[in-house]
């Protein structure tokens, strides 16, 4: 206050013009005396306003103040040189401080004499500008905490400190078109995938270090998100100081309050809401950045008209509040005032995208999230447990728990039903859920006893509460009207002290602001239940279409013509928001959810006759429609659901489990499908449709496959046409696949042709299985030109296509240009060596692919040799198969000559070739200077014991091998004793695999003694070697002292019932065996009860196979 009265003290109130009736503007003041305190402050007043001074100070203003200080003789010409050589603005005003500041009194008096008798609205920004923001703070603070104080749940609902905004594109044509919970269910509360994350903090800043801050931005999210919550966090945080200090002001606007009048100007509106405010063109001059928060633009009664608003930069015209903000986010008025919206999806795609420079999504909560939030909230531990149990086997009302609000509903209300002693019949639908919940906001207060609440129990003004509520809420439902002021309560009846009660409070919350007092259900399902407990109980006496709030309507009588009627409007109402209320509509029909509302709803005795006519009305209204499965279609299904009339639902669920879809696939089971697809637990970590569809039922469900994240199509015997269908899916902007699978089907190349095109759009496919289809080298042609356009993919399969030579050249051209595939499958594919010497002389210059598969491509030693040549040059592969490639001797020694070069490799497969003694030698040679390698497979080849005596050796030298298998190479006891010596130093070595070799008794009987000194092999396989039961008395015994290894494989060979005794013995007090195999050993069915009984006694923990 000090600040003010100096300030009035020197301002000239000759000048002033008029604004309001009893407000001006201070526009001008003369130069007078510099009162006796500023004279005393000295130097200090430079201190003190010295940031301002650097922050605030324009080429302009510096000009005057350096004439001004010249023609006083405070600075000399010399001085003035010096500052406007300084450099920037910045630097100019920093040297004029510093040379003032080394002056004595008189020069620093005449230096804040001239600011503070300047007329300039930048000396006004530099004397009173941190008393400004610090008053504003401190009032921002006190208004949060009346907020909190009348909201207090909001606070419990999200911790949004630890989690940060989702930087979006732009909107889908599923937010801009589907009602919020459609959105959440169709998605399964997914989000986009790919998105970057931006703090709060970062919300005004500029993504790079060339891009500019945005000036307007709009956050989406669904109702109950948590958009609100975020704003007053923001607020909050930069009240503190916490986040944007370079920010001077934030000013917070609901749109809800800017419905209370018909015409405002910019002035008068932060006047009003903000009148400790006394100069607001001071904060708009452009000199102190400013935010303008416009938070729920779906509240905002108006349409915004950005084709028609006249244009309007004067910030003192009164204008009507939609035409206000429209000039606001066009930039007309406050240009230099950043401008932060809030909405729902479907309400602001009513904004064009060429006002919005940044979009920003609230993400909701995540299964974790979920479990989290119970945690907290539960006080009892074991509730948290029962109610996360619950919610995993009801996915229809866990999936709703993505958005915060609800989770809040869902927590509170089952944990008041446990409270109760009820634990067993938890709510099962929504509809069951919210009628318990309203049951329970009425019951607030009363006497709680542990019977059903009776009519007579509950408050007598509860019952007419509901209905009033509920016919606000339908009629504001069908004006799209979210937020209610005290006219429009009492409009419908509502006292609005009455809606203070405990049941009012329970259901709505009173929002007050500087403008006007607003009241909004607690979530807008709340909203859409209780217009459905309205509708019902009107629906049984109304005589009028209820849909017509006047009187005047044709006439319907009958519940059932009104249930009709209804769901006749639910699916022509525009973005299905209708939708949700006719599940609520439906559900209550059900007698299971309408029991906890017998004390509040005068609806008689229901004999269910009406949930069985409804469940018949609804299954003829599946079958009905076109031939594409809608979400209004869709939105059928989850009422039958919500009716728990759930045969059709379970039935097509099992097949959908099974497998057994293909052929049931009518109208109604597509319908289903498209529901299932949404909440089934099947769907929820992937979609398997394998063997399922055709054509036109792929046509039926596109619609539902967009929401899809991993999507199996695997042996459906498609050809080119459905691709095209698949194309127009993968090409959406909804499409949310990230995982496609089309194996085993018949895409030629037309339809890799249609399936190339959609990649060069897709942006959230990252792997695609082509396997066993017949592309031939023209298809991958086709989808070679994507690739390298395609900055998505990381996984491509295109195993068994017949793409030969010419196909792999296509494809090692994608990998000299692409830089983010990963792994790509070329099996069994004809490419010769020709194909691989194209593939080799890419991978010299690629270092993004870290997995190739060429097995099964007939490369012989000219290719192998190709892919040695890029092995001593690509250190990023990290595997290579090469199985079924006859690669010989000569092949191998360029390979292994390759690996003693090569640092990257880790898994190399060279299964079922011809290399032979000389191979092994030089793979030896090889493993003794390789550090890299860790898993190797030489399973059928001819190393014989020779080769295998090599590789034992380099093996004791060898530090980085994990696996080894030698499977099938006529390895004999000599062999296998060379390797059990190697086990004795190795310390690296996790798995052995000897299988279908020869090593007997006495080979095995070497093994088991290197087990006892071994630590570090886990996996041991020996079938097939004709170990007897002294082989199996050794390995017992080495068992008995071996604590490393866990899985033993010793099918089919002839240990006996001797043997495997031995085995089952050595079990006893070894606790980190968990697998062993003991089939086809002779042991007989009785001894095999025997033995595996013994086993599960000695080591209960260990999986056995007898």
């Amino acid at each position: 206050m000090e600040t003010r009265a100096h300030y009035d003290s020197i301002m000239d109130r000759s000048k002033r013009i008029t604004w309001q009736d009893d407000c001006y503007v201070e526009l001008q003041s003369t130069p007078t005396s510099v009162s006796s305190q500023s004279e005393a402050e000295g130097p200090s007043w430079i201190q003190t306003h010295r940031d301002q001074l650097l922050r605030f100070t324009t080429h302009d203003f510096l000009k005057e103040m350096l004439n001004h200080l010249r023609k006083l003789d405070v600075l000399s010409a010399a001085e003035e040189t010096s500052i406007m050589q300084a450099g920037g603005l910045h630097d100019q005003s920093n040297q004029l401080t510093t040379i003032i500041s080394s002056k004595d009194s008189q020069g620093a008096d005449a230096f804040q004499g001239f600011i503070e008798s300047s007329d300039s609205p930048v000396a006004q920004l530099i004397i009173n500008h941190d008393h400004m923001v610090k008053e504003h703070k401190a009032m921002l603070l006190e208004r949060y905490d009346q907020q909190r104080e009348r909201d207090p749940n909001s606070c419990t609902k999200l911790n949004i400190s630890s989690r940060a905004l989702l930087l979006v594109d732009g909107l889908s044509d599923l937010q801009q078109k589907e009602h919020d919970l459609m959105q959440v269910g169709a998605t399964q509360g997914r989000t986009r995938n790919h998105l970057r994350q931006l703090g709060l903090a970062k919300l005004l800043e500029p993504l790079t270090r060339v891009s500019l801050p945005p000036r307007v931005s709009l956050t989406i999210g669904v109702s109950g998100i948590g958009k609100t919550t975020w704003v007053r966090h923001f607020v909050k945080q930069w009240s503190q100081g916490s986040i944007c200090s370079d920010v001077s002001f934030v000013f917070p606007f609901t749109f809800s309050e800017l419905n209370s009048a018909e015409k405002f100007s910019v002035e008068k509106l932060l006047k009003m809401a903000f009148p400790h405010l006394t100069d607001p063109c001071l904060i708009f001059s452009g000199s102190c950045r400013t935010l303008l928060i416009l938070d729920g633009l779906d509240e905002f009664y108006s349409t915004l008209n950005f084709s028609d608003a006249a244009a309007c930069s004067d910030p003192k015209k009164e204008l009507s509040v939609d035409d206000l903000l429209t000039n606001i986010i066009r930039g007309n008025l406050l240009p230099d005032v950043a401008v932060w919206l809030t909405s729902r999806p479907r309400v602001a795609s009513l904004i064009p995208g060429g006002l919005i420079d940044r979009v920003t999504e609230i993400p909701g909560f995540s299964p974790g999230d979920v479990q989290i939030f119970l945690q907290h909230y539960c006080a009892e531990k074991d509730f948290a447990t029962k109610i996360w149990a619950h919610l995993e086997e009801h996915k229809n009302v866990m999936v709703m728990c993505y958005i915060p609000s609800i989770c809040w509903i869902v927590a509170d209300t089952l944990v008041y039903i446990m409270q109760g002693g009820a634990q067993d019949g938890l709510p099962r639908t929504c509809s069951e859920l919210y009628a318990h919940f309203c049951a329970m906001k009425a019951e607030v207060g009363e006497p709680r006893g542990r019977e059903p609440v009776r009519s007579e129990q509950l408050h007598g003004n509860n019952r007419k509460l509901l209905w009033s509520l509920g016919r606000m809420a339908f009629y504001g439902l069908l004006k799209h009207k979210y937020a209610f002021s005290e006219l429009d309560l009492r409009a419908n009846g509502i006292d609005p002290l009455l809606s203070q009660s405990s049941f009012g409070t329970g259901v709505l919350v009173r929002e007050k602001s500087a403008v006007l007092m607003t009241y909004r259900f607690i979530h807008l399902s709340l909203q859409e239940f209780l217009a459905a407990t309205f509708y019902l109980v009107s629906s049984k006496r109304a005589i009028f279409d209820l849909f017509s709030e006047s009187a005047m309507s044709w006439p319907k009588i009958g519940f059932q013509n009104h249930f009709k009627n209804a769901f006749q409007h639910t699916q022509q109402a525009e973005g299905g928001h209708l939708d949700v209320f006719a599940r609520f509509l439906t559900g209550l029909l059900c007698p299971v959810a309408l029991r906890p509302l017998a004390g509040l709803l005068s609806l008689g005795k229901d004999d269910g006759s009406q949930k069985t006519w409804a469940a018949g009305y609804l299954h003829s209204l599946l079958v009905s429609g076109g031939a594409v499965v809608s979400l209004r279609t869709v939105n059928l299904a989850y009422c039958l659901q919500e009716l728990q009339h759930t045969e059709l639902l379970r039935s097509v669920e099992e097949d959908l489990r099974l497998g057994s879809l293909s052929g049931k696939l009518s109208r109604a089971q597509c319908v289903v499908l498209g529901y299932l697809l949404h909440v089934s637990p099947e769907c929820s970590e992937q979609t398997n449709l394998s063997g399922s569809l055709n054509y036109s039922t792929v046509k039926c469900l596109l619609p539902q496959l967009f929401y899809c994240s991993h999507l199996r199509l695997e042996n459906n015997h498609f050809k080119d046409d459905v691709m095209e269908l698949l194309g127009s899916l993968l090409s959406a902007k909804d499409c949310h696949i990230v995982k496609l699978s089309l194996a085993e089907n018949s895409i030629g190349s037309k339809g890799a042709k249609a399936l190339s095109r959609a990649l060069l759009v897709n942006r959230t496919l990252t792997s695609l299985n082509l396997r066993n289809n017949n592309i031939g080298s023209k298809g991958a042609r086709f989808l070679a030109e994507a690739l390298k356009m395609n900055q998505v993919l990381v996984s491509v399969n295109f195993q068994s296509n017949n793409i030969e030579e010419e196909g792999a050249q296509a494809l090692a051209e994608v990998l000299q240009c692409n830089r983010k595939l990963v792994s790509l499958n070329l099996s069994k594919n004809t490419v010769g060596g020709g194909g691989a010497k194209k593939v080799a002389e890419a991978l010299k210059m690629n270092q993004t692919l870290t997995k190739l598969i060429l097995s099964s491509n007939h490369l012989g030693d000219k290719g192998t040799v190709a892919l040695a040549g890029a092995l001593t040059l690509n250190h990023s592969l990290l595997s290579l198969e090469l199985q079924s490639n006859s690669i010989s001797n000569r092949g191998m020694a360029a390979l292994t000559s390759a690996l003693r070069q090569n640092h990257g490799l880790v898994s190399l497969n060279l299964r079922e070739n011809s290399i032979g003694v000389e191979g092994a030698k030089n793979m030896a040679r090889a493993l003794r200077e390789n550090s890299s390698l860790q898993d190797l497979d030489l399973t059928a080849n001819l190393l014989h014991d020779e080769g295998v005596q090599a590789i034992a050796e380099a093996i004791e030298f060898n530090q980085s091998l994990v696996s080894l298998h030698l499977q099938w190479n006529f390895i004999k006891a000599n062999a296998t004793k060379a390797l059990a010596h190697a086990l004795l130093s190795n310390s690296t070595l996790q798995l052995l695999d000897l299988q279908e070799n020869a090593i007997g008794n006495e080979g095995v009987i070497f093994l088991a003694e290197a087990l006892k000194v071994n630590t570090s092999l886990q996996t041991v396989c020996v079938r097939g070697n004709a170990i007897g039961m002294e082989g199996a008395k050794a390995l017992a015994n080495a068992m008995k002292k071996n604590r490393s290894l866990k899985s033993l494989n010793l099918q089919e060979n002839s240990l006996g019932m001797d043997g495997a005794i031995f085995i089952a013995t050595a079990l006893k007090g070894n606790h980190q065996m968990t697998y062993i195999n003991l089939q086809g050993n002779g042991i007989g069915e009785s001894g095999a009860k025997v033995i595996s009984d013994a086993i599960r006694a000695n080591a209960p923990s260990c999986v056995v196979d007898i």
